[in-house]
């Protein structure tokens, strides 16, 4: 039976495809994208590509047809997403799809990140809807640290209020190999996964790897929380992405992914 995978042209969704390909036929993965043009390259391995978006129900439960199983990565329209990812579990109930994976954020339920709240409003949702689901945690991506390396290229500098915190990051690839495997597995599931890479480390240990790859000095530079805020709002970054977890929040969470 199918395998239906949201949001499958984006980063995390088209390395999700590539890691089902190595474990089931392509025509048993259906694509379930926004832009046709933008999934010609999924196409073109053999994989059925449908649309819809997270706004249009309708849409949505014509692209669950005869689907098994789904995988619903989370949206990016802040505000919006409850109510988008409600609409690809309401029709994913209506198809009678047997399982229903979502792409959450670390410690959902107890986490002080500004994306967590919309998150664990998906995962109470689900809990509601009585539909088998299973939680995906996915701790932060090794790829969001780019911007950081192109920073510090210019600067020399890394901008932190980390402190010694610690970050156990992964790459897309990864977590894409994770979800494959809990859509693809016979075993027993877990209801959550929290994901996230093996090591974890600090600032001064990103800002080697960088000054490594780069091949110039960089720095580590230590502000307070309240300074980094103001600097990275000076920048153009919108409040709600600027301001910080407390500390101990983000250490003791990112340790453990």
């Amino acid at each position: 039976m199918p395998i239906a995978v949201t949001a499958a042209t984006g980063h995390l969704g088209s390395l999700v495809v590539d890691a089902l390909l190595d474990r089931v036929p392509a025509s048993e993965i259906v694509a379930v994208v926004r832009d046709a043009a933008k999934a010609q390259p999924i196409a073109d391995k053999g994989v059925e590509v449908r649309i819809a978006s997270y706004d249009d129900r309708e849409a949505l439960d014509a692209a669950l047809v005869g689907v098994d199983k789904v995988l619903l990565i989370s949206g990016n329209e802040i505000g919006q997403r409850p109510r988008q990812h409600a609409n690809v579990v309401d029709a994913a109930i209506a198809q009678n799809v047997s399982l229903l994976a979502y792409t959450s954020a670390p410690s959902a339920d107890t986490s002080t990140l500004p994306v967590a709240p919309e998150h664990l409003e998906t995962e109470k949702y689900l809990a509601s809807s009585g539909i088998e689901h299973v939680l995906l945690r996915n701790g932060w991506y090794h790829e969001n640290y780019l911007p950081s390396v192109e920073s510090a290229a210019q600067t020399g500098t890394l901008l932190t209020s980390a402190g010694d915190g610690k970050i156990s990051s992964a790459a897309r690839a990864d977590l894409a190999e994770a979800a494959a495997v809990v859509l693809t597995t016979d075993a027993p599931l877990k209801a959550v996964y929290e994901l996230g890479g093996d090591v974890a480390w600090t600032q001064d240990e990103l800002a080697a790897a960088i000054s490594e790859v780069i091949g110039e000095p960089v720095s580590v530079s230590q502000v307070t929380p309240a300074q980094q805020v103001a600097i990275l709002k000076d920048a153009g970054v919108p409040e709600q992405w600027a301001s910080p977890p407390p500390r101990t929040s983000r250490s003791a969470r990112a340790s453990s992914r």
